[in-house]
């Protein structure tokens, strides 16, 4: 379990890696990502804000795993095999800029998987995302911008599964 604190805007936050094969309560999950695979390099999407890992927020009734793969094909046109790897405490309790007015609770939850990439459609640009490529895993903090130990811990744990 890593333990690291990022700054999001005007806030400071409490981020920590915590692995696990059960998803936490589903109404604190804030969002769902993750790194996706296709012959040992990891899949890339550059959105509006940079290059990014596909994830977003839970539609409707969707289950964490449905989100992360109509996520991942929304933004990349990648269609796999998910596995959970678990999720990232958001932790907001010494974060002086949280209200009770935020949209996120005090405490929540991203949720990330592992994907196998079983289809790689053609990329069309239709949704939020520019463009997709594949890098080595080692070369992921020159594309992310805000790259961090705990989004390592992350990778490290999803490309030993």
């Amino acid at each position: 379990m890593t333990t690291t604190y990022v700054t999001w805007g005007e806030s400071r936050v409490k981020l920590t890696w915590q692995p696990s094969r059960e998803l936490p309560d589903r109404s604190l999950i804030t969002s769902v990502h993750g790194f996706c695979f296709q012959d040992g390099n990891l899949l890339m999407v550059e959105l509006d804000r940079g290059w990014d890992f596909p994830g977003g927020h839970i539609e409707g009734d969707e289950t964490p795993e449905h989100c992360f793969a109509r996520e991942a094909l929304e933004e990349a046109y990648v269609k796999g095999t998910c596995e959970l790897l678990g999720y990232m405490v958001i932790d907001h309790n010494e974060n002086p800029a949280w209200s009770e007015d935020s949209p996120y609770p005090k405490v929540g939850f991203q949720v990330f998987y592992k994907m196998d990439i079983l289809e790689l459609l053609p990329f069309e640009g239709k949704h939020e995302s520019v463009t997709r490529t594949f890098i080595s895993p080692t070369e992921v903090d020159a594309y992310y911008e805000d790259w961090h130990d705990l989004y390592q811990e992350i990778l490290d744990q999803a490309l030993v599964k």
